[in-house]
């Protein structure tokens, strides 16, 4: 359920869940940047922030995200799906933690988010049976 005005979501959970998606890929790794929990793929680069304080009270993350996945995943579900502000203009995602995730969904778009920014050689670790990278 989403969060009332002026209510501050608080459910560690959710992070954990979001924390699990993203250390589950190859190499990923986490730290604090702008204050938020993020994760990369090694030092860099980036695939995803938390969005815990930034401009509302709503919690979210925002994702890298292939060529029009942004638009696709928005126009699908804007009350899940937002375009966020600064990285929103490269395509990145925005999604609402706070508005009952589609968990099946969130795991799509951060594989998405890393694979959108990893190199080759760890994004055929994901595909059984893939050739691998040279």
């Amino acid at each position: 359920m989403p969060a009332e005005p002026g209510e501050r979501p608080t459910d560690p959970a959710v992070l954990e869940r979001v924390r699990s998606l993203c250390l589950a890929l190859p190499e990923a790794t986490e730290r604090v940047s702008h204050g938020e929990s993020a994760w990369f793929v090694r030092r860099s680069p980036q695939f995803l922030t938390m969005a815990d304080h930034h401009h509302d009270d709503r919690l979210a993350f925002w994702a890298a995200a292939p060529d029009g996945a942004q638009e696709g995943w928005v126009s699908r579900d804007p009350t899940r799906y937002f375009v966020p502000p600064y990285v929103g203009g490269r395509g990145w995602i925005g999604v609402w933690l706070d508005a009952d995730p589609d968990w099946d969904d969130v795991a799509e778009i951060v594989e998405d988010a890393f694979r959108a920014v990893a190199p080759r050689k760890l994004v055929d670790r994901l595909d059984p049976g893939a050739e691998p990278a040279e």
